[in-house]
């Protein structure tokens, strides 16, 4: 019973901890309280499910624990009854029943949550690493290794976002459409990085399919927030992210090893999927070249080629020239020169890679290093290979890359002797 009720927990924080914390916010009004209120309900439910088994409703039990547990810590916090009680009064404590949802507004608390976290407010990166700590429960390890930043930098970040929220009495709630737009982007940006996160995970195994799927549910909320007529960024993000989640169960082998593009099964590809982005692709391009459309382009024409060798590399990258120009940056530049590569050869490709690691922006970032072992492993330079490959292999944190990134180190190494 103690083993059930250890994987309930883990199956419910994995996939509902932004549900729940969500949730709490909307209940308690302030992020830290929901935070520590819901880790202190799951730490209880492994304690109680151990004896009492595993309720029927397991999120409802640990919502419903964790609000008691916030209203606790206020009544131990306030010096009087009265102080609770305009708590109670300004809102902090909501009722624990459920209430209504006005018809007027979408009732979901993780949209709320998003367009809170992206308050312009907030400095753009905080933004998104708020709604990846409460959202995705991500730990601030985690997220400081996406930002590449300490964790300890990465910590005062996340309390000053938390602080100035409250300071600002910044509201819960998803914006009217007048003022919907200065939030719009950055609320796009948090939903794709919270996909980029389930595609590929900081740390751990490689995919989180839960985190896939909220991102695009997310991204269909939004679109329908904004019809009749919603931004063509808009429609090219949740086109962008059924692309990427189509190729989903291709990307790992038996063994859990990451399995690159070209060498994927594309007989595994989800075409329903497939189907149901290339029409938004063409939607969102008729609406100008901005960067999901572009990005959501590029993905269509991986899609569409029935094998590696039919992709259309040259059209990649005249894509990634205009994304390039359009809204340059290193990471940008680095999938470009894969194109390159693919079109002019790795020797064209490498001096591209060079210079963005002699800029020592990307110095931490590990595809930086696995894309410079692979042009110099096609080239027949192993040795070098074999240095970026280790480089990258001590920058990788999530276990199916450091497999896959481990088998290429061994293919340039020179045989011991």
């Amino acid at each position: 019973m103690s083993e059930d009720a250890r994987r309930a927990v883990e199956e419910v924080y994995r996939s509902d901890w932004g549900r729940i914390v969500a949730t709490l916010i909307r209940l308690a009004g302030d992020f830290d309280l929901a935070e520590e209120s819901a880790q202190e309900a799951f730490s209880a439910a492994v304690d109680r499910w151990r004896t009492t088994g595993v309720p029927e409703f397991p999120r409802a039990w640990i919502i419903r624990t964790a609000h008691h547990k916030a209203i606790d810590r206020l009544r131990h916090n306030a010096r009087s009854q009265e102080k609770l009680e305009l708590y109670a009064t300004s809102g902090l404590v909501a009722a624990i029943e459920e209430p209504e949802s006005d018809s007027d507004e979408i009732p979901d608390d993780r949209l709320r949550l998003i367009f809170t976290c992206c308050h312009p407010a907030l400095a753009p990166e905080v933004r998104v690493a708020l709604t990846l700590r409460t959202l995705c429960g991500l730990e601030t390890e985690e997220i400081a290794r996406a930002f590449l930043v300490p964790p300890a930098t990465m910590a005062q970040r996340l309390v000053r976002a938390k602080r100035k929220i409250r300071a600002a009495g910044i509201p819960y709630a998803v914006p009217e459409t007048r003022d919907m737009s200065e939030r719009l982007d950055s609320v796009l940006t948090v939903i794709y990085l919270v996909f980029s996160e389930g595609y590929a995970a900081t740390g751990g195994t490689l995919l989180r399919a839960d985190l896939c799927a909220e991102a695009i549910r997310l991204g269909r909320l939004v679109r329908t927030l904004t019809r009749p007529n919603p931004p063509a960024e808009v429609t090219a993000l949740l086109a962008l992210m059924l692309l990427q989640d189509a190729r989903r169960e291709a990307r790992l082998d038996p063994s859990g090893c990451l399995v690159v593009l070209e060498e994927q099964d594309r007989r595994l590809w989800d075409g329903r999927q497939i189907a149901e982005a290339l029409p938004l692709v063409e939607e969102a391009l008729r609406g100008g070249p901005g960067p999901f459309a572009l990005q959501a382009a590029i993905a269509a024409l991986h899609c569409q080629a029935a094998r590696a060798g039919d992709t259309d590399w040259p059209q990649i990258l005249r894509l990634y020239d205009l994304l390039e120009r359009s809204h340059p940056s290193p990471v940008v530049s680095l999938n470009r020169a894969v194109a390159v590569a693919m079109v002019h050869g790795p020797r064209a490709a490498l001096g591209i890679v060079d210079a963005l690691a002699a800029s020592g922006d990307l110095d931490n970032y590990h595809l930086l290093h696995a894309a410079r072992a692979d042009l110099l492993r096609r080239m027949g330079s192993a040795p070098e290979a074999a240095q970026s490959y280790a480089r990258a292999l001590a920058l990788a944190a999530n276990e199916s890359e450091r497999r896959f990134l481990d088998r290429r180190l061994r293919e340039v190494q020179p045989p011991a002797a």
